[in-house]
């Protein structure tokens, strides 16, 4: 289920305007996976945009924790080591990547090799205010 917390990134920059004369704090974007409730937040520049369900690893697979940058975006990807399409691919460590999924009734619960598989409008989303960022912190848990 899709929660949308701010309207649109337009009305939280106007959300976030300093006063005149005093420099924005820029905190960029930050996509926080919580791997047990099987769900992200996105914030950006401080402010929460978005919390969408994921799929993190399933088992016999990892998902592993810890503080990365998104390193490589790439729009359309496919997988040789898995043999899947990975649409509006975030990497941010090695071969783990956020990516969108067509498996979109599995999210909310562990299903992937160690990606975190996200619907593909959410992937979307994130993945052009990534890019319009120059990249993003993410944080797994």
């Amino acid at each position: 289920m899709l929660q949308r917390v701010v309207p649109s990134v337009f009305g939280l920059m106007l959300a976030c305007a300093a006063p005149i004369g005093a420099a924005p704090a820029r905190a960029g974007v930050v996509a926080q996976v919580d791997r047990n409730a099987q769900r992200m937040r996105v914030y950006v520049d401080g402010a929460l945009a978005h919390v969408w369900p994921v799929s993190t690893a399933r088992s016999g697979f990892v998902t592993p924790a810890g503080q990365y940058r998104v390193y490589r975006l790439e729009r359309w990807w496919w997988s040789r080591k898995y043999g899947g399409a990975m649409p509006y691919a975030m990497f941010y460590r090695g071969g783990y990547a956020i990516h969108g999924t067509a498996a979109v009734g599995r999210l909310g619960r562990p299903a992937s090799h160690g990606c975190v598989r996200l619907a593909p409008s959410h992937a979307r989303w994130l993945f052009e205010i990534v890019r319009s960022a120059g990249g993003a912190r993410v944080v797994i848990r």
